[in-house]
């Protein structure tokens, strides 16, 4: 029986556990990433664990998301990582060198290697053949110290690619129509590994769209094969020795497989306020517009750029709608710069953006109250955007651009037979931007630079013996880390500051949750299903923790946010009989006895509604491994007492 690409490369890294699907297994982690968003928590919690210097092939940190320097805040928090970075050996992106993703694709991504980011969209590096996984920042500390990333060895679902897309067609649509058939939940615990003739017809960028937006399926990765083309794209960056054919075996065995033909494919548009609300442009219809935003690490590549130039060329923005644009990175915006392509997105009245995340993270662009957006982005979850009422849909570069010229949802087919679009034979290098550490000799020289508003982050205590405590919040079904802790230009700038970004926990929920939690003291949480979808921000874990919040009660977890809660140190449960879900209400006085007792004695742990007299069962399914963790008081604990 042959290996899958992904058994293949798993087994290669494997330090810890057995290729046995849905038991733990412990990896060795060769490259790591962060952004400022997540990177000055990441950094501080790598600091407290006393390690000099990191221990990966390649540490990488990146200054993309907390761009917007209205306050001191995020300039400080962007110094003090480029001081971490030089003094503790990682590789420092400065601000307007791009967006992670897109950057560590052309500069640092390596076929077969192993990547965590704390950022759920690290799996963009799979599109150049990497098993890239996104995690909080205290799994990406650990890993730069040294450390075994832990993760469910996976199903691995294959997605056959046949025929060619046509004319206009995208990569996004590609994905759109994964997510159609899969949903928010259909890859959890899940590898999706693309195969087939069809594979050959995508080229890097486009496997990165896909791999990138796999993260709203909950899947561990995605992944493509290492063939000619990635290596035509690696020796176009100048890295042709950083090639490694990777393939599947063809008598690999997958637990799923799914058909997709591309011939067959047509514009599609994920519709408010779900990346699976997947509907075709017909079924939409004609839809009025009033803003249009290209870029993202879904969707901002050359190749993305150079499309929606051609579209724009030697036209004219529709009156009623704002365009902006935001190359993904220092060497797109270069290479536009010189070929022309930028002068015609200025000409055709486009709003330049810098080479950031931006609107896709909340940070400027926010649309008109009840305002209708087309964003090439992956996420349109209701508020995300910066304005509450906005409808954000999720399109194609080429849908994006044709529409923003008609001022409505517009068919990138109408625009006729395509032009071939293709990669340059020489990318455009200058990595002056990326600032390498000093020698490790040097390192005792370099000061590390904090300003005001970076705090301790929050040390959770060993677990007691018995919780004891109110529910504070119950909520519904795909509560995502948005809803827990929200993003967008007044919060962001805050994230290295948990007791004050605490105020904005739930508050897209119930305003008065900060208020409740801190008088309860401490408290539990009740959630439906898929509970923490989207974002892998340890802050949806750091800022309950901060407000008492011992346990968290659900019908499912999504895989990043539940391991974020045990690195936290607090205890994911899931009902044994989702029935019970209806029967809590919010200030319930709920008691847990002996939970460490119970834990130890196997997975399902008994809980007592006290107001309303009756029991319930609780499965808390964890390894070992974790369950230690949960005794220690979290993982930074953990890793303190096992050092």
């Amino acid at each position: 029986m042959g290996l899958t690409l992904t058994e293949k490369i798993l087994s290669a890294h494997l330090v810890e556990g057995e290729m046995v699907k849905g038991t733990e297994i412990g990896i060795k982690i060769d490259q790591t990433l962060t952004q400022d968003a997540t990177g000055t928590m990441a950094y501080l919690e790598f600091e407290a664990m006393g390690v000099p210097r990191v221990k990966t092939e390649k540490s990488v940190a990146y200054i993309d998301h907390n761009t917007l320097q209205s306050g001191f805040e995020n300039a400080d928090d962007h110094r003090f990582i480029g001081s971490v970075c030089k003094k503790h050996g990682i590789y420092f992106s400065r601000p307007g060198n791009g967006i992670c993703h897109q950057v560590h694709l052309e500069r640092f991504g390596k076929p077969g290697k192993t990547l965590i980011g704390s950022d759920s969209h690290t799996p963009t590096g799979g599109g150049i053949g990497m098993i890239a996984i996104g995690a909080g920042g205290m799994d990406v500390a650990v890993a730069m110290g040294g450390g075994t990333y832990y993760i469910t060895c996976p199903k691995i679902v294959k997605v056959n690619l046949t025929g060619k897309l046509r004319s206009w067609v995208a990569a996004k649509d590609v994905i759109l129509e994964v997510l159609k058939r899969l949903s928010v939940k259909g890859g959890v615990g899940k590898v999706i590994e693309y195969c087939g003739e069809g594979v050959k017809t995508l080229s890097v960028p486009e496997r990165a769209t896909i791999t990138n937006m796999g993260a709203e399926l909950g899947a561990t990765t995605s992944i493509f094969p290492s063939d000619e083309t990635t290596r035509l794209f690696l020796k176009a960056q100048g890295r042709e020795e950083d090639y490694t054919p990777l393939s599947a075996d063809s008598d690999a065995v997958y637990d799923e497989i799914v058909e997709i033909n591309l011939s067959e494919l047509v514009p599609l548009a994920a519709c408010p306020h779900s990346p699976d609300n997947v509907k075709s442009v017909e079924e939409i219809g004609n839809l009025k517009i009033d803003q249009v935003c290209i870029g993202s690490c879904t969707n901002s590549s050359l190749l993305d750029m150079l499309k929606v130039a051609h579209i724009l060329k030697g036209k004219t923005v529709h009156p009623d709608v704002s365009l902006s644009i935001a190359p993904g990175s220092k060497q797109v915006l270069n290479m536009l710069a010189e070929n022309g392509a930028l002068a015609i997105m200025i000409d055709a009245g486009a709003r330049i953006l810098e080479s950031a995340c931006g609107p896709c993270i909340g940070m400027g662009q926010s649309p008109n109250s009840k305002g209708i957006s087309l964003r090439t982005f992956n996420r349109n979850f209701e508020g995300r955007s910066g304005t509450k009422d906005a409808q954000i849909y999720l399109v194609s570069p080429e849908m994006a651009a044709v529409s923003a010229l008609t001022g409505v949802l517009t068919d990138p087919r109408t625009l006729g037979d395509m032009p071939e679009f293709k990669l340059p034979e020489v990318f455009e290098i200058n990595d002056n931007m990326i600032v390498p550490p000093v020698d490790e000799e040097k390192m005792d020289t370099v000061e590390i630079l904090r300003g005001p508003n970076i705090k301790p982050f929050p040390i959770s205590k060993q677990l007691a013996d018995d919780i004891d405590a109110g529910v504070s919040l119950k909520v519904g079904d795909n509560i995502t880390t948005d809803h827990i802790m929200p993003a967008g230009a007044k919060i962001l700038p805050l994230r290295s500051n948990i007791p004050k970004i605490s105020e904005y926990c739930f508050a897209v929920c119930d305003e008065q949750f900060h208020d409740r939690a801190l008088e309860m003291g401490k408290s539990i949480i009740i959630g439906g299903s898929n509970y923490g979808q989207g974002s892998s921000r340890e802050h949806a874990a750091l800022a309950p923790l901060y407000l008492g919040v011992k346990a968290v009660i659900t019908k499912s977890f999504a895989r990043i946010h539940m391991a974020n809660l045990v690195n936290a140190g607090i205890v994911p449960m899931t009902f044994a009989d989702e029935k019970d879900y209806d029967l809590i209400d919010k200030m319930d006085e709920l008691s847990i006895k002996d939970i460490v007792g119970q834990l130890k004695a196997g997975d399902i742990i008994k809980v007592t509604n006290k107001t309303k007299g009756f029991d319930f069962d609780v499965r808390v399914t964890l390894s070992e491994r974790q369950k230690e963790m949960l005794y220690a008081g979290g993982l930074l604990n953990y890793t303190k007492n096992n050092a």
